[in-house]
């Protein structure tokens, strides 16, 4: 099955407001849901810079559908009530897309991610960059996320990163 480039476009940007509405609502079950269901599925964090640069570290680095699955449970079970929880809202705006076969899809959208600390109500940006994803068409005619790749412009973050950009 291969979507038509309207169909196609509309439903990335549905998956795309998704994984945005579940972040923002630390939905990280509802999160998870926007990623294929493959060993290969991937969400990696790092800073542009570092990319541009072949290093690999990275401020997250869950390269398979295991550790996807970990940043769900430390989130919600092994962190829960150990760090100063803070609210975010996810600008993203999608610049780019290309067909890699006919289920496989690459996009890129520009982003903006802004927090609030509860404690404090002040907010800020957390971090700017772009979305390098790789998404999947199912059987099903769902696309899901089969890798994303969040490089920040940001290069140093106001605080800690609990939940995924």
């Amino acid at each position: 099955m291969s979507l038509a480039p309207d169909s196609l476009n509309r439903a990335l940007d549905a998956l795309l407001v998704s994984d945005a509405d579940a972040l923002d609502s630390k939905d990280m079950a509802r999160w998870l849901s926007n990623y294929a269901e493959e060993d290969a599925a991937s969400y990696i964090c790092l800073s542009a810079e570092n990319e541009e640069q072949g290093l690999a570290l990275g401020f997250m680095y869950d390269d398979c559908r295991a550790r996807l699955l970990d940043r769900v449970t430390y989130i919600t079970q092994i962190w829960a009530g150990t760090f100063q929880d803070y609210r975010t809202r996810h600008f993203v705006q999608r610049v780019a897309t290309g067909r890699i076969d006919d289920q496989t899809w690459h996009a890129r959208s520009n982003f903006s991610v802004f927090m609030t600390p509860e404690d404090s109500g002040v907010s800020e940006v957390l971090a700017t960059g772009r979305y390098e994803d790789v998404v999947r068409e199912s059987a099903a005619g769902e696309l899901r996320l089969l890798s994303r790749r969040a490089l920040l412009d940001t290069t140093v973050l106001p605080r800690y990163l609990v939940y995924p950009i």
